[in-house]
């Protein structure tokens, strides 16, 4: 197991949000997830999606990724281990609202991007040419609006 994943796994074990999202009585939350933003594990995952997306886009802007060495450096591991912690939070919410026995797609898309996650970033360090890092960088800053999106957004219902 990488350092990086320990300590995403270890922080995940010891943040208070993961615990008081897992006590909250299904009985109690609305079958379309109304409120769900206003959770602490919720609001965590809204603020470090919105937090990495800018840093994804500052390095957009400035061309930073494009510098040599720049994935082996401290600031890309830092923001790798985060993007994985993160990853790591939406698997949580996937399997809180499961328990809850939740009706929507909120569930299916929190664990489709806690898969998706990891798929980015090896994309990201596998990028061998300028377009292909932009390309993967616009993809991670993509899923971080969608993290967003999906839990603040209110929910919608389509007529069949």
């Amino acid at each position: 197991m990488s350092c990086g994943l320990a300590l995403a796994t270890a922080l995940l074990l010891t943040n208070p949000d993961v615990a008081l999202a897992a006590s909250v009585d299904p009985a109690t939350v609305p079958a379309d997830l109304t409120g769900l933003a206003s959770e602490p594990l919720f609001i965590d995952i809204v603020s470090r999606s919105g937090r990495l997306k800018s840093v994804a886009e500052g390095w957009a802007a400035t061309g930073a990724i494009h510098t040599p060495g720049f994935l082996g450096g401290s600031e890309w591991l830092n923001f790798r281990t985060e993007a994985t912690a993160l990853g790591e939070l939406n698997m949580q919410g996937h399997l809180i609202l499961k328990s809850r026995e939740s009706e929507g797609d909120m569930t299916c898309i929190l664990r489709g991007l806690s898969e998706d996650l990891p798929v980015r970033l090896a994309d990201m360090e596998a990028a061998d040419t300028a377009g292909a890092r932009d390309l993967a960088l616009a993809e991670l800053v993509h899923l971080f609006d969608d993290n967003i999106a999906v839990i603040t957004s209110p929910a919608q219902t389509f007529p069949e």
